[in-house]
């Protein structure tokens, strides 16, 4: 019986999809719930399965940008697939291993035990192809489950350089690594992925549709950094997992957001629609580009609550995983440029939000403190927002609001007063 597989749908508003990267090969027998491929649109990538065993057959190439529900390849369910082989059971070595020379640095050992081995790697068609691999990679594609054939997929195509290098190594040149610095000039030509084009478009109906402006202000990090170095222990030993300096912006952002409600609303025709609730998206780079899940209900979480979803949605971003309703319905967004260096930026408003929030790095400068000047860690930070919307006054109050709960991280715990204030009901 031969069974259609169609192309699935991503969300009501998308029509056409990218079939970005089949997972095997044509005519490759393929197995009831397996993976087949992976399938992106503007806003999510998703993965096509298999409803049952059988050998597979191709209806479209990889790269292909086709109709929601078109076939995408079909299953032959009458041809037989065998069981999965069982993994063997590992060999013992054929003598023990020599003990490690006590009177040799720790680094020399190490060095000798992550030598290159030719050893056996297993392709995703199940053969044993010899490739020279480190101990480390081996281990990284075991723990995540690639296969040879993935790896080598990933790679770009060679030139006379790679060529050359070998060629070098194996006649023993000392100057081999001059080899590398080729003069070959060449250039790469590809097809950019339907989320890159739907994000070049969003990105210039932002500039063209709204009246986008970005005020900036300084945040001292002392505080909250002295805070995470004492507690940071404590927290791990409690929750397993450490606690990042986003969870503080974005439980500070939500906490003024709530105080300057205007900032968290957004436009709607000639309406004006303002949450009760905070929804913050948080920009996070995947290896498809640019994705932005939304933490439900910051404004009701912990710091702990925040910092667990804010965990799983980046894996979540690094696999590629994300769901379109994990995308959707944000009312304010946050991005960290400080991670890659930024200094200062003027971050894109994220639509139909009106607003966002953009962090950078943290350097020592030298500041004023009581009349002193003193060196502190400081950080930039920038608000964009939708001027048809948000004031002035709204939107540099809402941007001092983050800067004093940040300056003074333990004001978050008492919605932003000072724990004599909470205390005398102030």
């Amino acid at each position: 019986m031969i069974i259609e597989v169609k192309v699935p749908t991503p969300g009501e508003s998308i029509t056409e999809v990218e079939l970005s990267n089949w997972l095997v090969a044509d005519g490759d027998l393929v197995r009831k719930d397996q993976e087949l491929a992976e399938v992106e649109s503007d806003k999510a990538t998703l993965s096509l399965i298999a409803p049952e065993s059988g050998k597979i057959t191709f209806l479209i190439q990889a790269g292909q940008t086709v109709k929601v529900n078109s076939i995408a390849c079909t299953i032959d369910t009458s041809v037989e697939v065998p069981d999965a082989p069982a993994a063997p059971a590992p060999q013992p070595a054929s003598k023990p291993a020599a003990p490690v020379d006590q009177a040799k640095p720790a680094s020399v050992a190490s060095a000798s035990a992550t030598k290159d081995q030719a050893g056996p790697v297993t392709s995703s068609k199940g053969e044993d192809v010899k490739i020279r691999t480190t101990p480390l990679a081996r281990s990284m594609m075991a723990a995540e489950n690639l296969s040879a054939d993935e790896v080598l997929k990933g790679l770009k195509r060679l030139s006379s350089k790679e060529v050359g290098l070998i060629l070098a190594l194996r006649e023993g040149r000392l100057d081999a690594v001059s080899v590398a610095q080729s003069t070959e000039r060449t250039e790469e030509r590809k097809a950019m992925t339907q989320l890159r084009k739907q994000l070049s478009k969003r990105l210039v109906k932002v500039k063209n549709e709204t009246a986008m402006l970005t005020t900036f202000n300084e945040v001292d990090m002392s505080a909250l950094m002295d805070l995470r170095k004492s507690y940071q222990d404590a927290f791990v030993k409690k929750h397993g997992f450490k606690i990042g300096l986003n969870s503080f912006f974005l439980k500070a952002a939500a906490q003024a957001l709530m105080k300057f409600p205007v900032i968290n609303s957004i436009i709607d025709g000639d309406d004006i629609i303002t949450p009760s609730y905070v929804d913050i998206s948080v920009a996070m780079q995947s290896p498809k580009g640019l994705l932005v899940p939304v933490i439900r209900n910051v404004h009701a979480k912990s710091l702990a609550e925040i910092e667990r979803d804010m965990q799983e949605m980046a894996e979540k971003a690094r696999s590629a995983k994300v769901s379109l309703e994990e995308m959707s319905g944000g009312t304010f967004t946050i991005t960290n440029g400080g991670t890659y260096g930024s200094m200062m930026s003027t971050p894109l408003i994220n639509p139909p939000q009106s607003a966002i929030l953009g962090m950078h790095n943290i350097v020592d400068r030298p500041v004023a403190v009581k009349g002193q000047i003193v060196i502190r860690p400081m950080m930039y930070v920038a608000l964009s927002y939708d001027h048809r919307l948000i004031d002035g006054k709204d939107s540099v109050s809402f941007l001092v609001e983050v800067k004093k709960l940040i300056e003074n991280p333990v004001s978050l715990v008492f919605g932003g007063k000072n724990p004599e204030e909470a205390l005398l009901g102030l």
